[in-house]
């Protein structure tokens, strides 16, 4: 219950300062009309071949980057003092970071929801239907999540908001261009096609088009899953140790 308070603290803020969400509704919307008629045609052969090909990429994309977001607002908190107050109050001290990843959610299911219908304006009409576009983005979501208990532990070591957003951005970024969000393996270097295919982002990506598709993803889902717990069994328990003897 104190997490759920924590994570409605999170979402007032966002409709009291809805600059805050500029990143899930600007990024999306510029890089799927970017790469779309700028690049579609000559990629994809045309536009209508390529939007059903960049859109599960695009989601994946808009959630990782977003997810850096998360460590850095998290730090912002830390410097202004206010997750020393919270250490004061009796309660646990991991509702206070299950809160704020309760609003990054929100966070996440409205870059969703952007892209998805952005997606749809411009005549993307996924195979597998509602269901495996649900199941695409739950997915995707459930990476975003466990990825963001790494940039909280970040952001409890680091103390800047700068340094965080830098270092996640840094990570982020490559992964995803360096990846098949944007163009098929086979048309890369070897040398960059061996790195694509053992991207954890281009796995990811995969399971998302196979599942908008109506196609079994096959074991990579089994590897996405395992990762998911592998970070959260890892990096949680880390963050909320730090986040406790952090004063």
């Amino acid at each position: 219950m104190t997490a759920l308070v924590f994570g409605g603290r999170a979402i007032t803020r966002f409709r009291r300062t809805p600059i805050q969400l500029l990143d899930v509704a600007v990024h999306p919307v510029v890089f799927t009309l970017i790469f779309t008629f700028l690049f579609g045609g000559a990629i994809g052969g045309s536009i209508d071949a390529y939007i059903g090909y960049l859109v599960p990429g695009i989601l994946v994309m808009t959630l990782l980057v977003t997810t850096g977001t998360t460590g850095a607002a998290l730090s912002a908190d830390i410097t202004t003092g206010v997750y020393d107050r919270f250490r004061t109050l009796s309660i646990r001290p991991g509702a206070v970071l299950v809160g704020a990843l309760i609003g990054d959610v929100v966070r996440y299911t409205l870059a969703s929801v952007v892209v998805i219908a952005l997606g749809l304006a411009l005549g993307f009409r996924p195979a597998g239907g509602v269901p495996g576009v649900l199941a695409a983005v739950a997915l995707v979501l459930l990476f975003a999540v466990s990825l963001s208990w790494l940039w909280t532990l970040l952001a409890l070591v680091t103390r800047t908001p700068g340094a965080v957003l830098a270092l996640t951005q840094a990570v982020l970024y490559p992964l995803s261009f360096f990846s098949n969000i944007f163009t098929t393996p086979a048309t890369l270097p070897g040398w960059l096609q061996a790195f694509v295919e053992v991207n954890p982002v281009s796995q990811l990506v995969t399971v998302a088009r196979a599942l908008m598709a109506g196609t079994a993803p096959g074991a990579s889902l089994a590897w996405l899953l395992l990762a998911c717990a592998l970070l959260t069994a890892v990096f949680a328990p880390l963050a909320l140790r730090r986040f406790r003897s952090a004063g």
